[in-house]
């Protein structure tokens, strides 16, 4: 990367994390399907997720872990001037949960909006942020990932309503000046990929346009994983060749959150040490575009990620769609 080019960056102030107050094990679920912790365990990693309660909405959830990151970052409502909402499963068709984030925590200026791209929310809402500030158009962004996919999902599929769990997490990332160096703090390169061909494979039975109900979730889970690995290393690698990085220089890998399977076949693709990896997958399960806020959440907090570090977040979502993010934090 050019050593000598000043430009904008956009760097990690805070993070911060909210769940439900509900948790559900394995052994809770062998109570309402067929299924058994072994089962659940051996082919995913999951021991157990939090369920969303009344009242606890998508909108409610990432406005507290926008809160906790605006603490962490010693940071106020004035401050920020842009909301990106990842999420799949929002308050109503429309407003915007973003909007409703806004209301919540008293931002009355710049703008706020929902983004959709499943699991790759996350990934998709930190690129789109970047590029608003690095253009110099904001200053100050809240960007956040919060689903309740309790809420669509099938509880009699048990091949698929063991897998997810509610949750949101947020960031706040502020305009800097880089040298456009790879020693800049800030989000070094970002890669977005979508192949809408593979839609049956992982989608939501319904819609405003079609069935006029919400739906419910439906996977070809064989057929998730057998492209996951792929899709999710390949962008990995465009990060490492944008940057003259590699596997060795990352500080840490975090992932969507989805299999522990698909995790560890990803890092050992690319040759990324088990040390560096971030899972959270164990006790959130799949919370789809929030599953890497949390994780980064829970990765700072207890002191892993620290200023200076390189991380990679990568994640892989229906549609397909799939991407990374390579920050130095």
């Amino acid at each position: 990367m050019n050593e000598s080019r000043k430009i904008w960056r956009s760097v990690v102030e805070g993070v911060g994390a909210a769940l439900p107050e509900r948790r559900v094990t394995n052994a809770d679920l062998e109570k309402m399907v067929d299924t058994s912790d072994d089962w659940i365990v051996q082919r995913t990693g999951i021991r157990e997720r939090r369920l969303a309660g009344p009242g606890e909405t998508t909108s409610v959830l990432a406005t507290k872990a926008a809160e906790k990151a605006l603490a962490a970052a010693g940071r106020t409502a004035a401050d920020i001037d842009l909301i990106v909402l990842a999420t799949s499963t929002p308050d109503f068709t429309f407003p915007s949960s973003a909007t409703q984030v806004q209301a919540a925590l008293g931002v009355t200026r710049g703008a706020a909006f929902d983004l959709q791209a499943v699991c790759s929310g996350f990934v998709y809402a930190m690129t789109v942020a970047d590029k608003f500030l690095a253009s110099g158009s904001h200053e100050r962004a809240l960007v956040i990932g919060a689903e309740t996919f309790s809420r669509i999902l099938d509880w009699e599929d048990r091949t698929t309503c063991v897998l997810f769990g509610d949750g949101a997490g947020a960031v706040v990332l502020a305009r800097a000046q880089g040298q456009g160096a790879i020693s800049d703090r800030g989000v070094l390169t970002t890669h977005l990929r979508s192949d809408g061909r593979h839609r049956e494979k992982l989608f939501v039975d319904g819609g405003p346009s079609t069935t006029g109900t919400v739906g419910k979730l439906r996977m070809s889970g064989k057929e998730v994983f057998r492209h996951a690995v792929g899709m999710v290393t390949d962008v990995m690698t465009d990060a490492f060749a944008a940057t003259g990085t590699t596997a060795e220089d990352l500080d840490w890998f975090v992932p969507h959150q989805a299999n522990e399977r698909i995790i560890d076949a990803s890092a050992e693709k690319l040759g990324i040490a088990k040390s560096k990896i971030v899972k959270t997958v164990h006790m959130h399960g799949n919370t789809s575009a929030a599953s890497i806020p949390l994780a980064l959440a829970t990765a700072c907090e207890d002191g892993r990620i620290k200023q200076g570090d390189l991380v990679m977040l990568e994640a892989m979502g229906g549609g397909f769609t799939w991407g990374s993010v390579l920050i130095r934090w």
